[in-house]
Order: C-alpha cells, then sequence, then structure tokens
C-alpha cells in the first residue's frame, strides 16, 4: 500500500474524532446553558440586550425578558446568548510598608483649594488689564 494514501487516511480519521469531539462539547454547553435559563436570572440576549428572563414558553420558542421596569419584551429562545454571572472585584493589595519619597522638586506642597499667584496656565488678563478696568 502506498504510504501517501495511509496518511491521507489518518489525516481523515483525526478530522473526524475532531469533529465528534468538538460536536459534543458544543452539546454539552448547550445542555448546561438550558438548565440555567430559570426565571429570575439576568441573560444577555445574542444582540447584546441585557434583562431578566421572566418567562420561556418551550413549545412556542418564545421568551420574555424585563429590559427595564415594567418593560417586557418577547424575543426568540434561541436569542438568549448566556447567563449573566456577578462579576466579584477583587481589591488591590496594599502595602503595609511606606514607599520612598519622590525626588524633591524644590516646590513646597500646597494645601487643597490654596491660591497662588501666576499659577495658572489659562490666565488671559496681565497686571496692565486689570488695572484698566
Amino acid at each position: 500500500m502506498d504510504p501517501s494514501i495511509i496518511i491521507m487516511v489518518l489525516l481523515l480519521v483525526v478530522l473526524v474524532f475532531f469533529m465528534f469531539r468538538n460536536k459534543r462539547k458544543r452539546d454539552q454547553q448547550q445542555a448546561d446553558l438550558q438548565t440555567k435559563m430559570v426565571p429570575g436570572v439576568e441573560v444577555m440576549l445574542t444582540f447584546g440586550l441585557y434583562g431578566t428572563l421572566v418567562a420561556i414558553d418551550e413549545e412556542n420558542n418564545v421568551a420574555e425578558v424585563e429590559i427595564a421596569p415594567g418593560s417586557i419584551v418577547k424575543v426568540h429562545r434561541q436569542t438568549l446568548g448566556r447567563v449573566v454571572e456577578p462579576v466579584i472585584a477583587e481589591l488591590p493589595v496594599v502595602d503595609d510598608e511606606v514607599s520612598a519619597p519622590v525626588a524633591d522638586s524644590g516646590v513646597e506642597p500646597r494645601q487643597f483649594g490654596e491660591k497662588v499667584d501666576g499659577d495658572r496656565a489659562d490666565a488671559t488678563s496681565t497686571e496692565s488689564d486689570k488695572g484698566q478696568a
């Protein structure tokens, strides 16, 4: 038997194996999504709209989603993209050690709200203008 035929058959077998494996993963993800889709959960529709799932009609493939208090929209069940999981923000780690001071620029720090003459970059009037007014 020709070695190129054996290689092509092996490649075909590997391709078919990965096709079945990917289909099984997609089916599992779809089944997980369906178990999470219960009334009361926050969902994101496939076109980016967020809302709370109110009801699902399996028979007609229709879902009712509340997008604002009192505003319920009917959408096709397949547009339910995913269940929105609550995000838990991680707090930054605070180092207890005091950091080294920044290089001294020779300028004393000012108190908040303290006025300093000649420090404004947007000042358009000059001293002579003030005297004329």
